[in-house]
């Protein structure tokens, strides 16, 4: 008897090689995935310009349209555009730091042979009339809350990926339920991401890739075992697994035997002796 329902994933029709290079972008759910691909040895830049969770966002920090605007708030300078990682009590460090950011992200872009999206949300955040990628705990006043339509979202990206013709695009939807938003108000929210994939997919069929990160662990790992203390993200086994589904989706054996000895000198490198001679 079957107890699990396993995803079909239909395996693509190009692959990654040892030397392609890769760019992953998105919610944290991309760095769980892009640390996997680090580590076993692709070469892969992740999230240059920090975690960023809805769809508008992402678009514009690829195309280069979110301006860099310093806000100071308890004592510390954030970028409206960037993850709070980049904040600091130092306003030129940050403002050097966000615009190299996005300099190195650009500059992954066009060298990518690939490139990894994943979308966390379609709720987004405005203030002053402007996407905000990170509202940095300021005041809630401050901004006005909606949620994207899916015509929104395809409209954004349809320019970019129609530009990058010679790219791989494989867009997921984070596995990651946004409790705040209700577990109702999640589900239309991914929901409509989803739509906007599919819509994607139907008009660039040769260069965009759904990857079910999303269906993988709602649905084939349907079991709080693989979820960390939190009971909403996915724990380190859930990862792995999405991370060897995505492997057989997307990689070579003949790449994968070079992976996984990647993997284990990368392991073997991570390792400290108790005593030092």
């Amino acid at each position: 008897m079957n107890w699990r329902t396993e995803i079909d994933i239909p395996k693509s029709t190009w692959q990654i090689e040892h030397d392609s290079k890769i760019l992953l972008v998105g919610s944290c759910f991309t760095d769980n995935v892009g640390q996997l691909m680090l580590s076993h040895g692709l070469q892969a830049i992740v999230n240059p310009t920090g975690v960023l969770y809805n769809p508008l966002s992402i678009v514009q920090s690829l195309n280069g349209d979110m301006r860099v605007e310093l806000v100071e708030h308890d004592g510390l300078f954030h970028s409206m555009a960037h993850h709070s990682s980049f904040s600091g009590a130092d306003s030129e460090q940050v403002l050097r730091r966000c615009l190299q950011a996005q300099a190195d992200l650009h500059r992954s872009l066009e060298e990518a042979d690939v490139v990894f999206v994943t979308f966390g949300t379609s709720y987004v955040y405005y203030r002053d009339g402007q996407v905000v990628a990170n509202c940095h705990k300021l005041p809630e006043k401050e901004f006005r809350r909606e949620r994207l339509t899916v015509e929104q979202i395809v409209i954004a990206w349809r320019p970019l990926i129609h530009t990058m013709a010679d790219k791989h695009w494989v867009f997921t939807v984070s596995p990651i339920r946004h409790r705040r938003d209700t577990m109702h108000g999640n589900q239309l929210s991914k929901a409509v991401l989803l739509l906007a994939i599919e819509q994607l997919q139907r008009e660039f069929p040769e260069q965009v890739t759904y990857f079910p990160a999303y269906e993988i662990v709602l649905d084939e790992l349907r079991d709080y075992r693989f979820y960390a203390d939190d009971l909403i993200h996915p724990s380190n086994a859930a990862v792995e697994y999405i991370w060897q589904r995505l492997c057989e989706t997307f990689v070579t054996p003949q790449t994968m035997a070079q992976l996984q000895s990647n993997h284990k000198q990368w392991l073997r490198s991570q390792h400290r002796t108790l005593i030092e001679n």
